[in-house]
């Protein structure tokens, strides 16, 4: 008998050792929201057999959930609009074993205190971390992460590229005249390989210590706004990577899509197993699409290794909600690029960016709907009349229609239906849009060629297509290293090597890019000619929220103008082999007879009377300014 107690004794002992809380997320939170409820993940050993108690003014747990998994709990909270900021106490009790923890509420930033959201007075800089500057090598390989090298000369290895390499360059990005920066994706990416792009998060409260820790975040964030720079966060809601923590003890049975397929899955057999997105975008708005189509467009992950979230699961949309939300008050972020829009329930989208528009007026969200439909680039925006009644709360889409007829416009041989007129096309579908200007426009980004890479290595074709893109009524976004003619043109649209290394972001490159040392005549044009437009749009409220006005484009010659008060812009390109004497009569709507501009990049003056002769293969940006 004696024996048999000890044991039980020794089994309670044995327990209540193992018990402990290994997760709490969000990690901490904040008093005066305008949504008060909170809802906590906790993850710990069998920590559905404990009972929660909070005793904390103005705190109220209106509902504890239990998982399928043993492991898990969900505490819905009320913090009230009366709590004060402090260090909240957390029971957790099972007989006679008690669980503390201290939950941290802090005041959040007003209104005054938020930063500004990005908008058509933007041009944002698109940044891989992995590949822009080293700033710190101690990072490099980070012992335990199961991808632990550095490999200059592979194009799918990581690099070294950090946030302190970032943060130390941005005086040369203000300079520039940037005025957002976006990076791709710094949360850790604890992947076997391919890990440095950042797309298969295995921790969404942790950033990727070879990025850097948190606090270089911080600091980062920090000086950005100290020096008018605002701050995009890349967020993916629609899938994380095969080794996120909660992988090996999923809460629900249906947190994943295809989760049984996972399950009997190990890691040499999920790839033949995986069931894969049908990729058929246009099932979300067609009206006589198959369930089957639609449901495989959502349901089905994008690579084995991406594991594709089930936001129907209502606490998977409200973690992934929540997550957001703390990183907008944590960092004071001016906005958020969502990946892969279209993936991801379409009415948990409505909901994800309603909360956050909610609490964050002044804020932006982009999606990124990878079509060259303008209708389905539509859809998704806020305002725009959606037959099937869907509200997106979503204030700005990538406009990829834009971004290919500008492409094929400058390229393409002049004719009736190529050349020019599919820019001018383009731009005439904008009385679709519920608020073209806050569209966000670009000619290349991480997932494409870059844009010396499709003008063929022309470099005039390649300044045609970004000061057009630049005086458009959109929100224009530039990729890192295309103000120095960075391509991929001998493996065109290969991803690693459209994410080639910044020259100069290394100790030891030959060239630097940031100084300008051993560049060569056309990127010293090209940093030059980007620099000066850039510079010169940030002062210019015509480009900005300015009017447009276009003609059809005649003879290989294209002219759109953007006009506010006083202020008139007018861009011309001439796709002609030879010099062009333009007559101006057709263009009397402008409305500028007899006015002297100058030409941004030469400050050559011209009068705008008779006609103006425009040079063979080039481009002009005019100002009456």
């Amino acid at each position: 008998m004696k024996n048999l107690f000890t044991t039980f004794l020794f089994l309670i002992l044995i327990s209540n050792t193992n018990a402990q809380i290994d997760i709490i997320h969000p990690p901490n939170w904040w008093v005066g929201f305008e949504n008060q409820n909170l809802q906590l993940l906790v993850k710990g050993n069998k920590i559905s057999e404990f009972e929660v108690e909070i005793d904390y003014p103005g705190v109220e747990i209106k509902k504890i959930h239990k998982a399928d998994s043993p492991n898990y709990l969900f505490l819905d909270l009320n913090v009230s609009n009366r709590t004060l900021p402090g260090n909240l106490k957390i029971k957790f009790k099972r007989g006679r074993k008690e669980l503390n923890h201290n939950y941290k509420l802090e005041n959040r930033r007003n209104t005054s205190q938020q930063n500004e959201g990005f908008d058509s007075s933007d041009v944002i800089y698109l940044i891989t971390p992995d590949r822009f500057a080293n700033g710190d090598y101690s990072n490099d390989i980070i012992r335990g992460l199961k991808e632990n090298k550095i490999d200059r000369k592979d194009n799918y290895a990581r690099h070294g590229g950090d946030i302190i390499g970032v943060t130390q360059n941005i005086d040369y990005i203000k300079e520039m005249g940037f005025t957002s920066i976006w990076l791709n994706p710094v949360l850790i990416n604890d992947m076997k390989k391919g890990s440095y792009h950042g797309y298969a998060t295995t921790d969404y409260y942790t950033l990727d210590p070879r990025f850097g820790s948190m606090n270089d975040y911080l600091e980062f964030s920090e000086k950005a706004s100290q020096n008018g720079i605002k701050l995009i966060k890349d967020i993916i809601v629609n899938h994380c990577g095969l080794y996120h923590w909660w992988m090996k003890d999923l809460p629900f049975d249906d947190w994943l899509n295809f989760q049984e397929i996972y399950l009997k899955s190990n890691d040499k057999t999920i790839e033949e197993n995986t069931v894969y997105s049908n990729h058929r975008r246009s099932t979300i708005q067609d009206i006589y699409g198959a369930e089957v189509d639609y449901r495989g467009m959502l349901d089905g992950w994008f690579v084995p290794t991406m594991p594709d979230l089930n936001q129907k699961n209502k606490f998977m949309a409200e973690y992934l909600i929540q997550n957001s939300i703390w990183w907008i008050e944590t960092l004071n972020l001016s906005g958020i690029r969502q990946d892969t829009y279209p993936y991801a329930e379409k009415e948990f989208l409505s909901d994800w960016a309603g909360r956050i528009m909610n609490e964050y007026p002044k804020f932006n969200i982009v999606g990124e709907e990878w079509s060259y439909n303008p209708l389905r680039i539509a859809y998704w925006q806020e305002g725009n009349n959606n037959k099937d009644g869907y509200k997106s709360n979503l204030k700005s889409t990538m406009d990829f229609a834009m971004q290919k007829a500008i492409s094929e416009g400058i390229l393409e041989e002049e004719n009736w239906n190529t050349g020019l007129i599919k820019i001018y096309e383009n731009l005439a579908n904008d009385f679709y849009y519920s608020d073209p200007k806050s569209l966000l426009v670009f000619n290349d980004n991480h997932d494409m060629s870059r844009i010396y890479t499709q003008m063929k290595e022309d470099v005039s074709k390649t300044k045609m297509a970004i000061g057009l893109m630049l005086v458009l009524p959109r929100i224009p976004q530039i990729l890192y290293g295309t103000e120095i003619l960075m391509e991929d043109s001998a493996k065109p649209g290969d991803h690693g090597l459209i994410r080639t290394d910044f020259p100069g972001g290394w100790i030891n490159d030959n060239t630097n890019a940031f100084s300008g040392e051993n560049m060569n005549d056309n990127q010293l044009e090209m940093q030059n000619y980007i620099k000066t437009i850039l510079n010169f749009r940030k002062n210019s409220k015509a480009i900005h929220y300015g009017k447009t006005l276009h003609f059809a484009p005649v003879e290989g010659v294209y002219l759109i103008s953007r006009k506010k008060d006083d202020e008139t812009v007018i861009y011309i390109v001439n796709k002609n082999k030879s010099s062009k004497e333009l007559s101006l009569n057709r263009f009397n709507q402008l409305g500028v007879n007899n006015m002297v501009f100058t030409e941004v990049l030469t400050k050559e003056k011209y009068k705008w009377a008779n006609s103006i002769t425009l040079k063979k293969n080039s481009s002009i940006i005019l100002t009456n300014r």
